[in-house]
């Protein structure tokens, strides 16, 4: 699976003033990522706003993001929930042709004990026809999935080739970069964690922050799996402040803002989610002019 090496982007879904999706927008948004360099697109992914989006909508995204791209990159498709039936029921009919891997997040709400993740996980790996990304996100899904359990999917199922691994804990990335199996890539969730743990061993990032500075965060993932730290830091340094920025509000709200800044999207998202800030957007804006 070396198509999942360097830096994925969780690509968002704009929006049109009256909430529809825009497709203007996101075949911008395609191209600019690819024009810049990235490795590979998340496609339906949390940064997508995806619970929000109806199967019509979804869709139209995936025929989108397929159309641009045109094979110029691979592309990795989010299927996950809450419910293993409805999420293995989704991988036996959904078309994956176009796509190089599905990233499942793990339950979220139910808060399912660590036999329960590796129930749920092994259910999935047993429906998936593509090679399977595990996506570990505390912080969204309210339950952590130990180093144990990924590492047991990780020797279990030869189809389990990854996990975004998006706890925010160093030393929990750091174990599973110790303790992994030859196949299996430990790929950075957390932006401000991408460059250590890559230089650990990791196999890059899927990324929010490189959809709106992808050619630097691009190229500084790849210096750091070419073992050139020094490089990959001096453009960390330049760009982490907006890390820090377009997660402020929440995201993806703070990345909105930035393309919105770019004149790639809108800034709007959908409710329960509301639009960075007066405040949020002249931060991201400010740093933005300065940057270069």
């Amino acid at each position: 699976m070396e198509a999942l090496l360097g830096t994925g982007v969780a690509l968002v879904t704009p929006f049109n003033e009256h909430g529809s999706v825009d497709v203007s927008g996101l075949e911008s948004l395609v191209d600019f990522q690819i024009a810049n360099q990235v490795d590979y697109l998340v496609v339906m992914g949390t940064t997508a706003e995806s619970v929000t989006l109806n199967l019509e909508e979804k869709e139209l995204v995936k025929e989108t993001v397929i159309r641009v791209v045109n094979g110029r990159l691979p592309l990795v498709l989010g299927i996950g929930g809450n419910d293993t039936a409805a999420v293995v029921a989704a991988l036996h009919t959904t078309d994956l042709s176009d796509f190089t891997a599905v990233l499942s997040v793990s339950p979220y709400y139910n808060k399912p004990s660590q036999e329960g993740l590796y129930q749920h996980f092994k259910a999935v790996a047993q429906a998936a026809s593509k090679p399977l990304v595990l996506y570990n996100v505390p912080a969204r899904t309210g339950q952590n999935m130990a180093v144990d359990t990924i590492l047991r999917l990780a020797n279990d199922f030869d189809n389990i080739v990854a996990v975004k691994e998006a706890s925010g804990d160093l030393g929990q990335a750091l174990r599973l970069i110790q303790r992994k199996p030859a196949h299996f890539k430990v790929i950075s969730g957390e932006d401000m964690l991408a460059l250590p743990m890559t230089l650990a061993g990791g196999a890059g990032v899927i990324s929010v922050i490189a959809q709106g500075l992808p050619a630097d965060f691009s190229q500084l993932i790849r210096d750091a799996l070419d073992g050139q730290p020094s490089k990959a830091f001096e453009r960390y340094y330049k760009l982490m402040g907006s890390i820090d920025l377009i997660f402020e509000e929440g995201n993806p709200a703070g990345i909105k803002a930035m393309l919105a800044y770019l004149g790639i999207c809108r800034s709007d998202v959908r409710l329960p989610l509301v639009a960075a800030s007066p405040e949020l957007s002249s931060k991201i804006k400010a740093f933005m002019d300065n940057y270069s």
